[in-house]
């Protein structure tokens, strides 16, 4: 595949079409044959992002509008726009929006897709855990948390159990 570098979208252009209340994922980075996933996601004042891990990727957060906090390691860090997050993979955090929202676009190596491998050693059959009371209602993406309360990916809280 031999793409062309184009224009996916202008951050302005859709912060200022969505709703004043819209939450959660406002674009996605979906064209074929990407090596990248991005998300712009917006928050609204006083709403969390769990904490979360991410095992298997590392990702860039930049913040855009709003303000906000992280916490991981024991540090809180400050969200303001224009602050850019490397949040290594293995780590744990968590992200709250301050009382204006916070807006932020998340940048990251695609995810390989999902499978499920039979524990090291001889398969013994059976079937695989049922796994979607941790799948994200809003987006679809699987969380590593055993218990989830909100999307790492577009911060849209999930069910009650």
């Amino acid at each position: 595949m031999n793409a062309a570098p184009r224009v996916l979208a202008v951050i302005d252009d859709l912060l200022s079409a969505a709703a004043p209340g819209e939450r959660g994922a406002l674009w996605h980075l979906a064209e074929p044959g990407r090596e990248l996933d991005a998300n712009l996601v917006r928050l609204p004042s006083g709403a969390e992002v769990g904490e979360h891990q991410e095992d298997v990727l590392d990702v860039l957060l930049v913040a855009l509008e709003g303000a906000g906090l992280l916490r991981a390691g024991g540090q809180v860090l400050d969200l303001a726009p224009g602050t850019v997050l490397w949040l290594p993979r293995t780590s744990r955090r968590a992200l709250a929006a301050g009382p204006d929202g916070l807006t932020y676009l998340t940048v990251h190596r695609r995810r390989p897709g999902l499978a499920i491998k039979p524990p090291s050693g001889a398969y013994e059959g059976g079937e695989g855990p049922c796994m979607l009371d941790r799948v994200c209602p809003e987006c679809g993406r699987l969380s590593q948390d055993r218990s989830p309360v909100f999307c790492s990916r577009c911060g849209e809280r999930f069910p009650e159990r």
